[in-house]
């Protein structure tokens, strides 16, 4: 449980809905229902931003018809997308209050809360029936945990025998320690990672079987370096950024993770698994 707690104490911004909504005010977006458009650069919070989430969810079958949870939403970019595209229905947990209390307000405001839902819930202890779910979604969340056989094993519970676990996430490429601070932890104290091998043995351990493992590293650092380039072109931070909910080191996180791709400390893989 100290884990949760130091790790949701990391993503508690104070005041982030207040933040948001005067961001949106700023921006002439008030009122009215708001676009994709409006929330790019605020909608998707991992490496490699929309491309990530695309590939992901093309790499599974999804229709109206599928019930997916998206275990750590954040500000539920990527849930949103997955109902707007695809006509699902997701639910979505995470360990923040303020994120989820953000994305329920845009998800409402996007004309999705029909398809879209989020609760505080812990990974581990998910509040939801055996296989409940057709595709369980997670992005950039696992390195915060640190018994990882207790989140497959959960995972696998909520899921269907033959549904899916759609995972993009950061591993561990050496025994080299990190830099730090980066987007999901401030210090080694909150940052779990796995090598991807590691990833596999433990979710081949709790039933799940590989259907597709792809090393998006390279792409993440080509991704890095092209929004680099364009911040310096910029003459002010956008309104609307990850910066609200992370404050003003998030810039300096984003560097290290992108120096920790370069440096080949850490890498990106992105994976399906299906639960025999």
């Amino acid at each position: 449980m100290m884990d949760a707690t130091r790790s949701a104490q990391h993503y508690e911004p104070e005041g982030l809905l207040e933040r948001l909504k005067f961001a949106l005010s700023a921006m002439g977006r008030e009122a009215g229902p708001l676009r994709s458009e409006d929330l790019a650069p605020l909608d998707q919070f991992h490496s490699r931003g929309l491309d990530a989430t695309v590939e992901l969810a093309q790499a599974l079958k999804l229709d109206g018809a599928t019930r997916v949870l998206d275990i750590g939403s954040g500000l539920g970019g990527p849930s949103r997308y997955l109902a707007a595209t695809y006509g699902c229905t997701v639910r979505g947990i995470d360990l923040s209050p303020p994120f989820v209390e953000a994305a329920t307000f845009l998800a409402e405001r996007t004309g999705l809360a029909g398809h879209v839902a989020y609760q505080c819930a812990d990974a581990l202890h998910l509040p939801f029936d055996a296989e409940a779910f057709d595709v369980a979604w997670t992005q950039h969340v696992a390195m915060n945990i640190a018994d990882r056989a207790a989140l497959y094993r959960e995972t696998s519970r909520v899921l269907r025998t033959g549904g899916r676990f759609a995972i993009f996430d950061v591993v561990a490429a050496s025994g080299a320690p990190l830099h730090y601070p980066v987007p999901w932890a401030r210090g080694p104290e909150t940052s779990f990672l796995v090598t991807a091998d590691q990833m596999h043995d433990l979710l081949t351990q709790q039933g799940f079987r590989p259907i597709s493992r792809v090393d998006s590293t390279q792409a993440g650092m080509a991704w890095f370096a092209a929004r680099q380039k364009a911040q310096a072109q910029q003459s002010a931070p956008p309104v609307l950024g990850l910066h609200l909910a992370m404050g003003p080191g998030f810039g300096e996180m984003t560097a290290n993770l992108a120096r920790n791709l370069s440096e080949g400390r850490a890498a990106l893989v992105q994976a399906i698994y299906e639960k025999s």
